[in-house]
């Protein structure tokens, strides 16, 4: 009798436990962790955050992501890349032919997130911190219809990927980038049988995508970021690149300058 009230007093726990921003939401293919305020509203707005390598999706959920995104009503969304063999951490490809399909997988997870909470499908919004920035401009590139903006920070489009149309409609796309960055270098690097990938070359692609001219509409210098814009001369979408003097991090005011950008795309 004692084991059999021990198992009804456990049943609810169990029946009402909740994957969120500590424990996994499991899904075919892997696994994601969420933050969602409960304050009554529908069709909140969105943020899918990919994590740089060597962590997972559960280390994101402070800082500027807290107050920014998930204090200011924004679900927000963290997938994880794939196991690293050893170790309890991540990591995300972002290329071609390399495992699981991510892209497929964020997918799943998105849908998945959206029979847990109240998104507005218009307003989903894709960000990732180096191989993570690598993933929204993968996103961007694979799947460009399916958000309403991107922010990559230290990340470009990796190789090898196929970039025939690509992305395949036109993007409102933030690229925030060190000066400093010898991680991730504005040109890339190679790394074995693959390459990071040239952040030139992926804003081109994004520029060919909008159809911008080359140069930007306009430069903008400020005390922490130096801005460059294509926005008028563009079709459609819009295109913003930021430097800043650090390396290979997450600059102070990023979200700020990101959380700006979504809302005003």
């Amino acid at each position: 009798m004692k084991y059999l009230a021990a198992l009804l007093l456990a049943l609810p726990t169990a029946v009402l436990a909740q994957c969120g921003p500590d424990a996994p939401c499991e899904i075919d293919g892997g696994s994601y962790h969420m933050i969602d305020t409960d304050d009554g509203r529908e069709g909140k707005p969105a943020l899918v955050f990919f994590h740089g390598h060597n962590a997972t999706g559960q280390m994101i959920f402070r800082g500027g992501i807290k107050s920014d995104f998930a204090d200011a009503g924004y679900v927000v969304i963290a997938p994880n890349g794939t196991p690293i063999e050893g170790r309890q951490t991540r990591r995300w490809a972002g290329r071609d032919g390399s495992g699981r399909d991510d892209v497929g997988f964020v997918l799943d997870v998105i849908e998945d997130a959206k029979s847990k909470a109240s998104i507005d499908p218009d307003r989903i919004y894709v960000a990732g911190f180096s191989a993570g920035g690598s993933m929204a401009w993968l996103m961007a590139c694979k799947e460009a219809e399916h958000f309403a903006g991107y922010a990559s920070i230290s990340g470009a489009l990796r190789e090898p990927n196929d970039t025939t149309d690509c992305p395949g409609a036109p993007v409102n796309f933030l690229q925030i980038h060190g000066f400093a960055d010898n991680q991730v270098p504005f040109e890339g690097r190679a790394i074995r049988d693959w390459h990071q990938g040239s952040l030139w070359d992926s804003l081109a692609l994004a520029r060919a995508a909008n159809q911008c001219r080359t140069h930007p509409d306009t430069i903008n210098i400020g005390d922490r970021f130096r801005c460059r814009d294509w926005n008028a001369s563009c079709s459609e979408g819009a295109i913003k690149f930021c430097e800043h003097d650090g390396g290979h991090g997450m600059p102070r005011g990023w979200t700020t300058l990101a959380r700006d950008w979504f809302e005003g795309s």
